[in-house]
């Protein structure tokens, strides 16, 4: 490792919500983070006040790129219209490949009221656009957690840290998702594979990354190169480190689809609204 990745710039994330009101933060997807290829889409969701969120997300369709929902504090109920039924606890994640459509609701359940973690989208390349949708789903406790250095604990949701790989995989976009807890002045410096885009969203805390400070609340994207140092603050900090290898295809995108081309998106529409999901 010699090729150091900086940061880039540093982004806000912007409140809005989606769903039946359920109200979280934008991190990526904003008119000032349109996209990071391959990724479309992260939004953060913590609440301890349930109005918040218990309206959930009804049922939606998506059709040609992947979800990753990432629970860090109460349950999130899946249920899709090919009969596929989960039920997300704290710690757990979900890896869906929607393909070629799918018809599904993710319905908050309460646990002492809090309900907070994150969901990622991330598109597919156009040979897989149309394949049947597929699902990775791991709880807490299959998730592998290592202690790389004093006071850094990492899971490995996707990617490998030494020996160890994360429970998912993905060929086409080798994605890296990891969840970091800084303990106050711990530092790390953690690979990442050249030409992937990546960037860091810290949600709580803050963190030295590279030279440049991120509080909770911050995306920031970072420069190519095959690492990146991270330091932790006064406090605790805890952080996602995510990257993946761009697709470098054109997007068609609107709402609920991500296609490749205009027609193709008009297709979806019209499958969507025949029943063909």
């Amino acid at each position: 490792m010699n090729s150091p990745r900086h940061v880039d710039r540093v982004y806000q994330g912007q409140a809005t919500s989606d769903g039946a009101g359920v109200r979280l933060v934008r991190m990526l997807g904003t008119a000032q983070l349109p996209d990071l290829d391959p990724f479309l889409m992260l939004d953060a969701f913590g609440s301890d006040q349930p109005g918040d969120y218990i309206a959930g997300f009804p049922d939606h369709p998506h059709r040609g790129f992947e979800t990753v929902t990432y629970m860090l504090d109460g349950r999130m109920r899946h249920r899709d219209n090919h009969g596929h039924e989960g039920l997300l606890g704290p710690g757990s994640v979900q890896w869906m490949s929607a393909g070629r459509g799918i018809v599904h609701s993710e319905m908050p359940e309460q646990v002492e009221g809090l309900m907070r973690g994150f969901q990622l989208w991330l598109n597919l390349p156009a040979r897989d656009k149309m394949s049947a949708p597929r699902y990775q789903e791991y709880a807490a406790e299959q998730i592998p957690v290592v202690t790389p250095a004093a006071g850094v604990q990492v899971k490995v949701i996707a990617g490998q840290l030494g020996e160890v790989k994360g429970v998912i995989e993905q060929p086409a976009t080798e994605p890296v998702y990891l969840d970091i807890q800084l303990d106050s002045a711990a530092t790390i410096t953690l690979p990442l594979p050249l030409g992937h885009s990546a960037f860091v969203h810290v949600f709580q805390g803050a963190a030295q990354v590279d030279d440049r400070r991120v509080a909770a609340g911050e995306l920031a994207v970072l420069g190519d190169g095959d690492a990146v140092q991270l330091q932790g603050g006064d406090g605790v900090a805890r952080l996602l480190l995510v990257a993946g290898r761009p697709l470098r295809e054109p997007v068609a995108r609107h709402g609920p689809f991500v296609m490749n081309t205009q027609a193709e998106l008009v297709q979806a529409f019209n499958d969507y609204r025949a029943g063909r999901f």
